[in-house]
């Protein structure tokens, strides 16, 4: 049973009734801004519908989006590295099931087509937010892989990435390493 949840500051509000169908349309389209803004908004139902790790799976596909980066989904609604670290620390534990830094970490390691390199690298930025948001939890010490350092992930994202996409990555991670040391 989920429990409704507040609404996230970094997505936009959803508008009522959204379900699998709202992402469903896509599966024939290039998935471009506007798969972007409906995985964003998708995740924002499922989050307030009290179902966390499924509002991230969506953040994950939003990151796997085919945008260019100038589109102007992306000045209202950028990248949502700042709604998945609200997410993690605002998510009540029994919604957040399994593993999230696993997840990302696995889903970083094995990562293929289409557009391979920004998303894994993506995935790395979000293991790494994970990471900071939840330090208590383990890795997957089976999953033989190496884990890239924060200037590593940056410089892929400055290279793969959208415009400014690693700065503002680098910005959450400054901001994140300044509420967790006070």
């Amino acid at each position: 049973m989920s429990i409704p949840l507040p609404a996230c500051p970094h997505l936009p509000p959803p508008r009522p009734g959204l379900d699998w169908r709202t992402l469903h349309v896509h599966r024939e389209d290039v998935r471009g801004a506007e798969f972007y803004h409906d995985c964003l908004e998708y995740a924002h139902a499922l989050w307030q519908r009290g179902l966390a790790a499924r509002a991230l799976l969506c953040l994950d596909r939003a990151f796997g989006a085919d945008l260019r980066g100038d589109e102007p989904v992306l000045r209202s609604w950028p990248e949502p590295y700042a709604a998945l670290a609200w997410i993690l620390h605002h998510a009540p534990s029994p919604s957040l099931v399994g593993n999230p830094r696993v997840h990302f970490q696995h889903y970083a390691g094995r990562m293929n087509e289409p557009r391979r390199e920004p998303r894994r690298w993506r995935a790395w930025a979000c293991w790494a937010i994970t990471r900071r948001v939840l330090p208590h939890l383990p890795g997957d010490a089976t999953h033989a892989v190496e884990e890239p350092s924060a200037a590593i992930i940056a410089a892929q994202l400055l290279l793969h990435g959208w415009p400014d996409e690693a700065g503002r990555w680098q910005a959450e991670m400054a901001l994140l390493s300044s509420v967790s040391s006070r």
